[in-house]
């Protein structure tokens, strides 16, 4: 785990959301125990139980009863939908904001991407 100041936990939760979304994790598969993922990253199990259980309380992962955690069907679809939300605060948002600062119009920033995005 890379320390960056967030909770172990969340970072868990992170973890595994990135695994969902880049497929790496499919809809029904099951996602590693909580003692899997507390030996791999040589945290406590209840830390890893916890960020497990935040998924579980967001819809993302379900217990099957005896046999484990697996992803929600339906799962990929709603984190790409958060994590498209939070692009859009954290990064349109400010540049928006500055944009107009600077007069520059909607179709001045299109013209701006699309220069950017080709020479990167």
């Amino acid at each position: 785990m890379r320390d960056d100041g967030r909770p172990l936990f969340a970072q868990i939760a992170e973890q595994i959301e990135s695994s969902i979304v880049d497929g790496t994790l499919a809809e029904e598969a099951q996602v590693p125990s909580t003692n899997e993922l507390a030996a791999f990253h040589r945290i406590n199990p209840a830390t890893a139980a916890k960020g497990v259980n935040q998924l579980v309380a967001d819809g993302v992962l379900y217990k099957r009863r005896g046999i484990g955690m697996f992803v929600a069907t339906g799962a990929r679809t709603q984190l790409l939908e958060r994590r498209r939300e939070d692009f859009a605060r954290q990064y349109l948002a400010p540049l928006l904001a500055e944009a107009r600062k600077l007069g520059i119009d909607t179709e001045q920033i299109k013209k701006l991407i699309d220069v950017w995005g080709d020479e990167r």
